[in-house]
Order: structure tokens, then C-alpha cells, then sequence
């Protein structure tokens, strides 16, 4: 083949660029991990350096990426693959900031396929149904790339497909459809406002009276699910949430859903500093379900190190 015939190399820099975020997502459902999903991107693009002579033009760039970028999550979790723990919440879960889905290459992404329960849910399959999942219900690939990409049959990836679905069905809540977690929502952002206010006050009977009776509250990664309102509110009141100090809050938003991040007053430094990260599924003008993340997931989301007094 002459230099002139010779299909050319790929632009590595211009593609990281053009598909890093839509590629980070994608690699962020396969782990959960916010930050595996840095790592899994950057192992992408130096695998697509080092193998670019094997773009031949006969799939798009998009693909060839999405390939090399499956693949790549698929060799991390077959040698760490944890399972989510007893409870059933997975414990190496983080927040997606919503700031970085709405970058231009990520804004179309579907809101249901990446809130925080659909992220659980998945982690929940084993690794290659999780990729069969995600390639064609997300992705919308034709089930013979799929079987491509994976060395399979069609017929595998249909079976392994209805396999997948069926795990999600049993790990998503049962009123998905119904869910109100758009963050631009006046019902969502008035709930939102009197838990953040009953927060600040530290009055946990106007939290209750906002919480569903089946409420789900985890803190990865931290082991421990705890469920159903009373269960909830007992747990707050034996941790002594009331005896916390001065608290002050900053609404944010995570996983297409509304989150609030809660400073605690550290006399010490004379500075309200980070404490927890609460993110919210509401359901039916009630809160399903808190997650609630450490304090270390406040600089992703571009949160205040610190707030004066």
C-alpha cells in the first residue's frame, strides 16, 4: 500500500479533545468510580496511540474509541472486580458533577442513564452483560458490533442482553418512571429548599415528614444501607445529629439529580469547612433515597475549600 492509499493515522489530541467527556461517562456507568473512569480514559487514548495504524476507516473514530474504551474497563474489572456489599450498595460509588454533563460533547446524555440508582443497578450485572447493557440500551449499537467488539455471537450478546435486563429490573426502583429528580423542576427545587432549611435547623422531624416510608440512605464508602423512614430517623437521632455545630449549606447538583453540600463550623480555624455531600432521588414530591458522599468529592464540583462565617 502506498503512502498515498494508506489510511490516515487518526488525530489522537483532536479526539481526546472531541470525545473525552462522552467517553468518560461511558467508562464512569461500567465502574462507578468517578476517578477509575479518569484512569480508564487516559488508558484509552494511550492504547488508541499505540494501535492507531489499526484504524483503517471502516468504523468511525467514535466507535474505534468506544471500543478501545470498553475493552479497556473490561481488563480493569477482571482484575478488581468487587462486588457490591451485602446491603447491596456499592461501596466505590462516586458523584458525577453535573457541571461537567453539561459540556457540549456530554449534554445530550439521557438523564435516566446516569442517575445514581441506574449507576448502582448496573454495578450490580457482571462485567460483560454490564457492557452488552450499555452498549445497546444506552449506545444503541446493533447487536452484531456488539458481538464484535466482544468476540461473541449475536445470539450470546441477545441472551446476555435479556440477562442484563433482567438484573436491572430487579435493582432499579419500582417507580423509575415516575421519577422527578430534574433539578429545574419548582416542586423538586421547593423540597430541595425545606430539607436544606430543616438541615441548617438540624430538625429531624421536618426531615421525616420529607422522607418516603421505603427512604434508602447510604454514605459510600462506608458499609451500611439503611432503610425505611423510622430505621432512618432512628440512626440520625443515635448519631447525635442534633448535637452537630453550626452548619452552613451550597446547593449543587450530581447525576442529573439535586444534591446539597454541608459545611460544618470548625472553631479551630474560625472557617465553616466541607463535611458532607447529599445527594437526593426524590420520588412523588418526597426524598427516596440520600447518598451521601465524604467531604473529599467537594473540589471535583468546584465547591468553596472553605466558607467564612
Amino acid at each position: 500500500m502506498t503512502a498515498e492509499t494508506r489510511p490516515a493515522e487518526p488525530d489522537i489530541s483532536g479526539l481526546a479533545e472531541r470525545y473525552r467527556r462522552e467517553l468518560h461517562v461511558h467508562c464512569y456507568r461500567m465502574l462507578g468510580s468517578f476517578e477509575d473512569a479518569e484512569d480508564t480514559v487516559q488508558e484509552t487514548f494511550l492504547r488508541a496511540w499505540r494501535r492507531r495504524e489499526t484504524y483503517a476507516g471502516r468504523s468511525t473514530a467514535r466507535a474505534w474509541l468506544y471500543r478501545i474504551a470498553t475493552n479497556a474497563c473490561l481488563d480493569l474489572l477482571a482484575k478488581v472486580r468487587p462486588e457490591p456489599a451485602t446491603g447491596g450498595e456499592v461501596l466505590w460509588l462516586q458523584p458525577y458533577p453535573d457541571q461537567l454533563l453539561d459540556e457540549p460533547e456530554a449534554a445530550a446524555l439521557a438523564r435516566e442513564t446516569i442517575e445514581l440508582a441506574y449507576v448502582v443497578a448496573v454495578q450490580h450485572l457482571a462485567p460483560r452483560p454490564r457492557a452488552v447493557l450499555i452498549l445497546r440500551d444506552v449506545l444503541d449499537w446493533p447487536a452484531k458490533d456488539v458481538a464484535d467488539l466482544l468476540g461473541d455471537s449475536v445470539n450470546s450478546v441477545n441472551s446476555a442482553l435479556q440477562r442484563a435486563r433482567a438484573g436491572m429490573r430487579e435493582h432499579l426502583p419500582a417507580e423509575r418512571q415516575d421519577w422527578t429528580g430534574d433539578t429545574g423542576d419548582a416542586a423538586t427545587r421547593e423540597l430541595v429548599r425545606r430539607f436544606t432549611d430543616a438541615s441548617l435547623a438540624k430538625d429531624v422531624d421536618r426531615l421525616a415528614a420529607m422522607l418516603r416510608d421505603d427512604v434508602r440512605c447510604s454514605m459510600p464508602p462506608t458499609p451500611g444501607l439503611t432503610a425505611g423512614r423510622d430505621t432512618v430517623v432512628r440512626d440520625w437521632v443515635q448519631d447525635g445529629f442534633a448535637e452537630l455545630g453550626e452548619l452552613r449549606a451550597v446547593p449543587t447538583s450530581a447525576n442529573r439529580q439535586p444534591a446539597v453540600a454541608f459545611y460544618l463550623w470548625r472553631e479551630a480555624e474560625g472557617v465553616f469547612l466541607p463535611l458532607t455531600l447529599d445527594v437526593l432521588r426524590v420520588e412523588g414530591g418526597a426524598i427516596a433515597e440520600i447518598t451521601t458522599f465524604h467531604a473529599d468529592r467537594f473540589a471535583r464540583f468546584g465547591l468553596p475549600e472553605r466558607l467564612e462565617s
